[in-house]
């Protein structure tokens, strides 16, 4: 049984054309799988079906094997990292706990973990005004494994970034899902971030998958043949949406 299994998928808002259509993917318990595509070509709906956020049209969403109601079990990373600006760094964090009880003492453990994991001990008493924004996005992807949730989906949590900070976010999100086992869906305009996250990488465009890749040995690495060869292979899928009509 995949862990996340979407059959079949369609979303429409009403009124408007088709946002997404036809879309199956299966995710495996502990894999990133990266989706790719432009603008308004459904990534985000998709994203939002997966977590349960909006229900489908057509077709099935199966997080273990029923659909997702439980929101202790998604994650969720928005492009912006959406703090608080009147909470210090630990309490944001722990404001996924906060929402449903008072945290205990497990709780503020598990968040200076987090913090610590992610390079941001030192920082858990400052506000978010305080932080840069890459300090940000870390705090905001530690929140969204406060509860230890097994699915974790991402939407563009790191476009704002500038280039050097944003390859040190995607190796502290690498280090850290790959120790605590997520499942991650990934949604991003960036080829290379996609190839060098993702044990796949999925193309979108008009509301369907077109192509599927997998990324393997070398092409992990950014400075290798195979990783320029895999970037070439999810560019040349997405040249469709590139030709005039």
């Amino acid at each position: 049984m995949s862990f996340l299994r979407l059959h079949g998928v369609a979303f429409t808002y009403p009124g408007f054309a088709p946002t997404v259509e036809g879309v199956s993917l299966d995710l495996a318990a502990g894999e990133i799988h990266c989706l790719v595509g432009r603008s308004g070509c459904g990534k985000t709906t998709l994203l939002k079906l997966a977590a349960g956020l909006l229900q489908p049209t057509h077709g099935q969403v199966l997080l273990r094997g029923r659909p997702p109601t439980d929101p202790r079990e998604v994650g969720f990373v928005f492009q912006s990292p959406t703090l608080l600006d009147w909470l210090r760094v630990r309490d944001n964090v722990l404001l996924p706990a906060s929402l449903q009880r008072r945290p205990n003492e497990a709780d503020r453990h598990a968040a200076d973990a987090l913090l610590a994991q992610l390079g941001l001990a030192a920082h858990a008493d400052r506000y978010p005004r305080q932080l840069s924004g890459g300090q940000q996005s870390r705090v905001a992807l530690a929140r969204a494994l406060l509860l230890q949730p097994p699915l974790l989906l991402l939407d563009e949590p790191f476009a704002a970034l500038d280039a050097i900070t944003r390859e040190e976010v995607q190796r502290d999100l690498l280090r850290v899902c790959r120790a605590r086992g997520a499942s991650v869906l990934f949604v991003t305009h960036d080829i290379a971030e996609a190839v060098f996250l993702g044990d796949r990488v999925s193309v979108m465009a008009g509301g369907r998958l077109v192509r599927t890749v997998r990324i393997e040995g070398e092409a992990r690495r950014r400075d290798t043949p195979d990783f320029g060869a895999a970037c070439n292979e999810v560019r040349e899928a997405l040249q469709p949406q590139e030709t005039p009509a």
